[in-house]
């Protein structure tokens, strides 16, 4: 059993102490240096903690029930990866790496997904305390790695590789680290590129959803360059810091829209359609049509 467990709860002491290392650098700029950055409040660094450590909980929970379910479907198939070889392992990193990509983008072009995700978004802040600011619906997720374990990844290496893919990430949700070397920049997701994606500007919307590898984007076209600084959470942001209304409230905005919707067609598009979106009104305005979808849930709708 050693072998299941989580490398991220054993990396936590590290996550804190770079918390602290981060808040003491800023605190220690002045003047136009320090307004570079959007830095550190007491109320939403509480709640991201608060968020990280019910993930913790839901997460464990949720692992034995997939291990479950990973462990069968991995009996099934004839295929096994040598996980005492290096290339094991790195196809083994890789393969998750690409599905947490798959899963990533999903999450914010799906609306009931995004219900779960927008969880790691709502926070007007960028820091290594919003890394912390976890989600506690991982369903979805745990999904999509459904054909991991049938192409012969064993379950716990799973969970391994997409811990050891977890812990990179902590560290690019950072302002107080720049543009690195090219290369790194061409080939691994770092702070700049992870800066645009939890940017609410049109332009930078629903860009660089790699986890290790950026590589990702530039081959499926959703990459992004940092041009400007982002303007950082949702593009209607939540006005609070209660952890549960900050994980569920999304999922209360989709129940208002299905059971007001006027078709199944509609309440379908509301559970898998992007955020944002809403069934055509036309309306009269001084004699002139126009086909309006009104912005909502945290993310802009479409104007016609």
């Amino acid at each position: 059993m050693d072998a299941l467990h989580d490398p991220v709860v054993y990396a936590i002491p590290a996550f804190l102490v770079f918390v602290v290392l981060e808040l003491i650098s800023l605190r220690v700029l002045e003047g136009s240096e320090a307004e570079r950055y959007v830095g550190y409040e007491a109320r939403d660094t509480r709640t991201s903690l608060l968020m990280g450590t019910g993930s913790l909980v839901v997460n464990g929970s949720a692992r034995i029930v997939a291990l479950l379910g990973y462990s069968a479907l991995f009996a099934l198939t004839p295929l096994r990866l040598d996980t005492h070889s290096w290339w094991g392992w790195t196809l083994a990193l890789l393969l998750v790496d690409l599905v947490w990509y798959l899963y990533h983008r999903a999450s914010h072009r799906v609306r009931i997904m995004w219900a779960g995700h927008q969880a790691h978004h709502n926070s007007q802040r960028f820091n290594y305390s919003t890394a912390l600011r976890q989600k506690w619906n991982p369903w979805g997720e745990l999904l999509f790695w459904v054909p991991l374990p049938l192409l012969g990844i064993p379950p716990w290496l799973i969970f391994t590789a997409f811990s050891i893919n977890l812990i990179f990430q902590f560290f690019v949700h950072t302002e107080r680290i720049g543009r690195l070397p090219r290369p790194i920049e061409f080939v691994f997701n770092t702070p700049s590129h992870h800066r645009v994606h939890h940017a609410s500007d049109p332009e930078y919307l629903d860009k660089n959803y790699g986890g290790i590898l950026i590589l990702w984007d530039r081959l499926f076209g959703s990459y992004a360059q940092e041009t400007f600084r982002p303007t950082y959470g949702l593009t209607t942001n939540i006005d609070s810091f209660n952890p549960f209304r900050l994980q569920y409230h999304e999922y209360a905005a989709i129940w208002r829209d299905v059971r007001g919707a006027g078709s199944w067609r509609d309440r379908l598009g509301f559970l898998v359609a992007p955020p944002g979106w809403h069934p055509e009104r036309v309306i009269s305005v001084e004699r002139e049509v126009v086909a309006v979808a009104p912005v909502q849930d945290g993310r802009p709708g479409a104007v016609s």
